[in-house]
């Protein structure tokens, strides 16, 4: 019992490192919320996942037999997630300068992250064809191993973003009038590809177009 948890500790970190700093939507809302609201604001949203996994695992543990049938639902919610993609991508092109004190806007971050998450189908995709057959090889759902490797992925996954968060809250003075405007237009057109992916991955799921790698 000792090696199956420890190799599920492992397996949990292993995977959690590379996928808190791996380019994606919520990384980028990260850095863009800690550029405009501070590294606090960033920190929320990479606390997220905390809430948006629980429930999809629970859910994989029930339904992992019935995956295989749910590729439509993954192409709508892939494609709906692209759109709001591009409205954060719209946002954040139009951006306005770094100011030291509270905004007007509320920065409404935790929410924020909790959309994106839920609307990214690869969280779905990582639980349904990775995480919830690890933690079913752990023991199912009332193992202590096959937890104690989703608390490490998900910690370690959010860990990782909060440190960027950090990291980009202690370089904000370097980032003021146009070095920011510049900073948050790449940002913009970045979160634009990511939209375009997830409108890729949907028309494939959707079987709207095929092949391709």
């Amino acid at each position: 019992m000792n090696e199956v948890l420890a190799a599920a500790l492992a397996a949990g970190i292993t995977l959690g490192v590379p996928s808190g700093l791996a380019p994606g939507p919520l990384l980028t809302l990260v850095i863009t919320q800690t550029l405009r609201h501070g590294a606090r604001e960033g920190a929320w949203i990479a606390t997220a996942p905390l809430v948006t996994d629980l429930p999809i695992i629970v859910a994989g543990l029930f339904l992992l037999g019935a995956l295989q049938d749910a590729t439509l639902l993954f192409g709508l919610i892939s494609a709906v997630g692209g759109g709001y993609v591009l409205f954060l991508a719209r946002e954040t092109w139009s951006s306005g300068p770094v100011t030291v004190n509270v905004t007007n806007e509320a920065p409404r971050s935790l929410r924020k992250g909790i959309v994106v998450n839920l609307l990214n189908p690869h969280v779905y995709l990582f639980w349904g064809t990775v995480g919830v057959p690890l933690m079913l090889r752990c023991g199912g759902g009332l193992s202590f191993a096959a937890w104690a490797f989703a608390g490490a992925f998900v910690g370690w996954l959010g860990g990782g973003k909060v440190g960027v968060a950090w990291l980009v809250g202690h370089s904000r003075h370097l980032l003021e009038g146009a070095g920011y405007r510049w900073v948050m237009r790449g940002l913009a057109l970045l979160l634009v590809l990511f939209a375009l992916v997830l409108w890729r991955d949907a028309a494939r799921l959707l079987g709207v177009v095929t092949g391709g790698g």
